[in-house]
This record gives C-alpha cells, structure tokens and sequence, in this order.
C-alpha cells in the first residue's frame, strides 16, 4: 500500500462563508499562510483556488460559474511555492475552460476539472444566502481541456461526483489523452443535483467500479459523516483530502482554528492505523509527477 496523500484546501467562501477563521480570499497572503502551515503539517497537495467570484446569476451560455482573477492566482501560486515545495493543484473546476486554460501559463502541477455535471448548492448556515453552480461538461470539453493539459504538463485531477465521471475518464483515456496512473477524486456528501449520499457503502460502490489505473483520494463535504469515513479511505487504500473547504469542523464538532489542525488528525488517524505519511517528493512518485516542483 502507499503512503498516503493528504491534500488541503482551505478556500471556504463559497461552501462554508460563515467560518470566522477564513481570511478574505483577496488577502494572498493570509491564505498561502494557512496553505504553509497544512503542508507543514503532513500535506504534499495544495488544492488551491486563487482569488475568484461566482457569478451572480445564470449566464446566457445555461451556466453559472466562477470568474478568475488571474493575479491573484499567480500571487497565491508564488507566496506558496516561495516557502515550500508540495504538488500545487489548481482547483476551481467552476471556471470556464478558456479560464482554465489560461491560467495554465502558471504551470500548475495538476488542475481539476469535473468529468460530471456541475450542480452544487452551499447553504450549510441559513443566515447566508446560497451559493449555486450549474454546467454540464460536454465529452468535446473534457477532450479539449485534456489534450490542453498534456500539451502543458499539467495533470488533470478528474473530479467524480458519480460513476459517470467514470465512463467518462474511460472515454477520454481511450483517445491518448489521460497519462497513467490517472489521479480521481471521489466527492461525497456536496449538496446540490451531483450529490452522493457520504456513507460506507458509497465509498465501497464506487471504489470497486473504478476504472484500472486511478489512484484514488476521498472529498467529504458533510461534517457529521467525514471524520467517520476517512479511516475507511485510508484502510482501503485511498488518500484523503481535508481542509475549510469541505469540512472547517474538528471531530468533536468545534471550528478548527487553522487547517493545519485538520492534517494533523489525519496524520494521527493514519499513524495510529499503521499507514505512513507521503512527503511531496514521495507524493511526486506516487501521482506520477516528475522532479521536485522547483
């Protein structure tokens, strides 16, 4: 079994807007602080979103996404990657291709995108109003977005909310366009038409239908259930993923103060379970990244 990779995101303004720990997305440099501090703490992924705005309203294109302030991603991407050296992926698969694309140039390690529709709907706390993201991805999007990826050496994290995300990795990697191992993440308990329900039997459905080849990391977004169902990813054989976004509670059901209090109860969970932690170098190997992200 590998050693596991714990990915962080800290970005809670769309999922979680009350957490009174988050600092203002605009301030770069507060957020590479909380990104430093997770990777200090045993996290070789930093799933991060730059700075970004969702749209107010559906568009005239049927979708409402996420529009991407570029500076700030590079500003971001460079306070990070200044103090420390872990894979950088760029999350947001809410953005528009052509966003996503550009943003690129960056060079990420890694970019997500959903190989399934977008229908999300965060409104964990009814004293704010909800945040809404709908688009389907079409299969000539997800081929242009990948063969943009391989033309840049960016690998694509492919974000599976069901197992049509499966059939449609398949469709892709058929065509040349999914460098082995492929890397999935399975997304459990995020509300909105994609949801899955976070529980035991999900997780075990959808692993044993993965495809061949995928090295596989859990997304829970439900703070009742992912502290129950990270011990089942990690004995499995998966990797894990924890931060504000998907869940800002400890497991005694207390707003954790930094994220890096998230890693440090899956490095205890994982330890105490006889699963040693990837580094970044190591993580590099294990996802199918070259060098040391200098």
């Amino acid at each position: 079994m590998d050693k596991l990779i714990i990915t962080v995101t800290v970005d809670s303004t769309m999922s979680y807007p009350g957490n009174p720990h988050m600092p203002r997305i605009e301030d770069t440099e507060a957020v590479a602080a909380e990104y430093i501090r997770a990777i200090d703490a045993g996290a070789s992924i930093v799933h991060h979103h730059g700075v970004h705005y969702l749209e107010d309203r559906i568009q005239p294109d049927g979708r409402r996404l996420s529009s991407v302030d570029h500076s700030g991603w590079k500003d971001l991407t460079h306070r990070i990657r200044e103090a420390r050296r872990p894979i950088v992926q760029f999350g947001i698969a809410s953005a528009r291709l052509p966003e996503k694309i550009q943003l690129m140039a960056l060079k990420p390690d890694m970019m997500s995108y959903a190989f399934n529709v977008h229908d999300e709907y965060f409104r964990p706390d009814p004293a704010f109003s909800a945040n809404e993201m709908y688009s389907l991805h079409p299969r000539d999007e997800l081929a242009e977005f990948s063969r943009a990826a391989q033309m840049r050496s960016v690998k694509p994290e492919i974000e599976c909310f069901y197992t049509g995300a499966f059939w449609n990795l398949e469709f892709i990697r058929r065509q040349g366009l999914l460098g082995d191992p492929v890397w999935a993440t399975l997304l459990l308990g995020w509300p909105g038409g994609a949801w899955t329900p976070p529980t035991v039997d999900s997780l075990v459905y959808l692993v044993q239908h993965l495809p061949p080849r995928v090295n596989w990391n859990l997304s829970v977004m439900d703070p009742n259930t992912q502290w129950k169902l990270l011990p089942t990813a990690i004995a499995l054989g998966g990797h894990v993923r924890v931060g504000w976004e998907d869940n800002p509670y400890l497991p005694d059901g207390s707003w954790s103060r930094t994220n890096a209090e998230l890693v440090e109860n899956v490095v205890a969970m994982a330890r105490t379970m006889g699963r040693e932690i990837a580094s970044p170098s190591e993580a590099r190997a294990i996802v199918g990244l070259p060098g040391d992200g200098a």
